[in-house]
């Protein structure tokens, strides 16, 4: 089966029984991320964004299809009881979503766009700066990876 093998910079197929760990491993050791095979240049997408065949993705659930994003509204945080309103709010988009939509944050939007540049100079950068950063130390205030559950998910993604 075919497989991943890093040689300088780029990815290469080489033939034997597919080992989904060793080219895990061997993505995650080039701390280059999915944007690393880009500028590496590979066109054929690694087994290991492949989701098994055998596990075939679930079917949608019409109910779910309306579904919108919970926003979060951050107006009169200041006052008590929309404070606890608010919290209510966060920690149910957290539980049953994972995430949400704030606004009336009071953030300028010269920040917002700000931050975005900044993220996607991070990104742009060359890939031995970004190294610097690449770690799974949960521990570690600043950290960049792949997706965090590299090593558990069925695909990478």
């Amino acid at each position: 089966m075919d497989s991943l093998s890093r040689t300088n910079n780029s990815f290469t197929e080489t033939r034997f029984e597919y080992d989904p760990k060793t080219d895990l491993k061997a993505f995650d050791e080039t701390k280059a991320g999915v944007k690393g095979l880009v500028d590496a240049g590979v066109v054929k997408i690694p087994k290991i964004f492949i989701r098994p065949s055998n596990d075939p993705p679930e079917t949608p659930n019409p109910r779910l299809t309306n579904l919108q994003v919970p926003i979060i509204d951050l107006g009169g945080i200041d006052g008590r009881d929309r404070r606890d309103e608010i919290v209510d709010e966060i920690r149910r988009a957290s539980e049953e979503w994972g995430f949400f939509q704030v606004v009336n944050h009071g953030i300028p939007f010269g920040v917002l766009s700000g931050m975005i540049d900044g993220v996607r100079e991070f990104n742009e950068q060359d890939l031995e700066a970004k190294k610097e950063f690449y770690t799974r130390d949960r521990n570690r205030k600043v950290r960049f990876n792949s997706n965090f559950d590299l090593y558990h998910a069925k695909a990478a993604n």
